[in-house]
């Protein structure tokens, strides 16, 4: 049985908890309960050891959030821990605040990252569809690096 380590991570309030129930049919989604979360970037290298990929999650309707987003993505996928492939990069809607599908303004490279808009109101297949589509990228990546290292181990 092959076995992933995906991270979320984003700015606070943004909704990754909640994506990440939902993702795995662990809970209903419920009110706002804020997530004791790592802060300290000194920590982020145990977190990334042994991970396959990222999914990065703001809300598009705080400003500040984007630039926070740049942060995460410049840490894991610029300095060379990842790949860009293994990264979804999420615009979650809180329920209420509209589904504003517009690509907000993200700056270079992230703006060439595949974007996915979430609101688990309106359309929550859509989000879960497009995770499992991630998911199955990373798996096959993982598979497949599992398969060299094998085949080097044999040679």
């Amino acid at each position: 049985m092959l076995k992933a380590k995906i991270l979320f991570v984003g700015p606070c309030e943004s909704g990754k908890t909640v994506l990440a129930n939902f993702m795995t049919e662990s809970s209903d989604i419920t009110e706002y309960n804020p997530t004791q979360g790592v802060r300290f970037e000194s920590r982020w290298p145990a977190l990334m050891k042994d991970s396959h990929g990222v999914v990065i999650v703001f809300n598009a309707d705080i400003p500040s959030h984007l630039k926070e987003t740049e942060t995460w993505y410049s840490y894991f996928f610029q300095q060379e821990f990842l790949q860009n492939t293994q990264c979804l990069l999420i615009a979650h809607h809180k329920p209420g605040s509209g589904s504003d599908k517009e690509n907000p303004a993200l700056a270079p490279p992230l703006n060439k990252q595949k974007l996915v808009h979430s609101n688990l109101q309106d359309d929550p297949e859509e989000i879960r569809m497009e995770f499992i589509k991630y998911l199955r990228s990373i798996i096959n990546s993982v598979s497949e690096s599992r398969d060299r290292e094998e085949i080097s181990i044999i040679t």
